[in-house]
C-alpha cells in the first residue's frame, strides 16, 4: 500500500504550521521541509520545538530541502551544507535532499560521475557525525550536471554503499532523463507529480509543468510507483508540485485527496 508525503513546494504560499495541518488531514505520514520558499524556517520555531510539533500532528519530517549544488564547488559548500544537515538533525528529519548543479554546458557522464565520488567523499563525514541520510535526486533536464540515478548508483557500488546515501526517485526527472530501471533497493524517498500539458516536448518541459498525479498525467507516475514498490520500495511518496495553478487552490486538500485516491485506485 503505498503511504503520501507532502512537500511544502505543493502548499509553498502557506507556511509550515498550514503544511502539518494538511498533511494530517491527507493521512500523510510526514512533510518535507524546504529552505527556497518565503517563509521563515520552523515558522521561526526552534528546528527541536518544530520536531516536537509534528510529532503532536502525528507526523514526522520526511527531509529538509536541500544542499543546492552540491556536487559543484563542494568544498566551498561545506559550511552551509553542514549547517543544513545539523537543521535537519535539529528537525528530526534524519535526511536531506540533495540537489545537482544545473549548467550549461553539461558535463560528460564520465566527468558527472567523477564530480559526484568528489562531492560524496567531502559531504559524508559531515553526513555520519549527525547521524543524517544525504538523498541525491538527479535532475533530468538536459543541461543537469547529475542526470541518472544509474551514475549515483555506480558510484555508490565504488563507495561500497555508504547507509549515509540513498536515492530520490522524482517520477518528473525520471521521465525526463528516459530512465528505465528504479533503484528501488536504494530508494529512500520518491517525489511525485504529474504532467498533462501535451503542446510541450519533453526536453522542454520545467517545473512549472509539474502539477498532481491524475489520469491525464503523462510521466505515468502511478506505473513508476507501481515498478518501485513491486521491486522492493517501501516509503513514502510525497506530493510536489510546482505548477501555480496548484499553488493557487483555495482547497488544496479536496485536489490532494482525489490525486491520492486516484492512485491507490491505480495501484490496486
Amino acid at each position: 500500500m503505498v503511504t503520501f508525503g507532502l512537500n511544502h513546494m505543493t502548499v509553498a504560499q502557506r507556511p509550515a504550521g498550514a503544511l502539518l495541518s494538511l498533511a494530517r488531514e491527507l493521512g500523510c505520514e510526514g512533510i518535507e521541509l524546504r529552505q527556497d520558499l518565503d517563509h521563515p524556517m520552523f515558522d521561526g520555531m526552534m528546528p527541536e520545538a518544530f520536531a516536537a510539533r509534528t510529532q503532536d500532528h502525528g507526523l514526522r519530517v520526511l527531509a529538509l530541502a536541500e544542499i543546492k549544488g552540491f556536487n559543484v564547488g563542494t568544498a566551498a559548500k561545506l559550511p552551509i551544507a553542514g549547517a543544513t544537515i545539523q537543521a535537519a538533525a535539529r528537525c528530526g528529519a534524519g535526511a536531506v535532499a540533495m540537489i545537482p548543479h544545473c549548467a550549461h554546458p553539461p558535463f560528460e557522464r564520465s566527468e558527472q560521475r567523477i564530480q559526484l565520488r568528489l562531492a560524496l567523499d567531502l559531504l559524508r563525514p559531515l553526513l555520519e557525525a549527525e547521524g543524517v541520510v544525504g538523498l541525491i535526486e538527479p535532475l533530468g533536464f538536459t543541461h543537469s550536471s547529475l542526470r541518472y540515478k544509474a551514475d549515483v548508483v555506480a558510484v555508490l557500488d565504488e563507495m561500497d554503499r555508504p547507509a549515509c546515501f540513498g536515492l530520490i526517485h522524482d517520477t518528473f526527472h525520471h521521465h525526463l532523463a528516459g530512465e528505465t530501471e528504479v533503484f528501488a533497493e536504494l530508494t529512500r524517498l520518491v517525489h511525485i507529480s504529474g504532467v498533462v500539458t501535451q503542446s510541450v516536448e519533453t526536453d522542454a518541459l520545467v517545473d512549472v509543468h509539474r502539477g498532481l498525479v491524475g489520469p491525464q498525467d503523462r510521466l505515468q507516475s502511478v506505473g513508476q510507483l507501481h515498478e518501485l514498490y513491486n521491486t522492493g520500495f517501501a516509503g513514502v511518496a510525497s506530493h510536489e508540485a510546482f505548477a501555480p495553478e496548484v499553488h493557487a487552490l483555495a482547497d488544496p486538500a479536496s485536489a490532494l485527496m482525489a490525486s491520492q485516491d486516484y492512485i491507490i485506485s491505480q495501484l490496486k
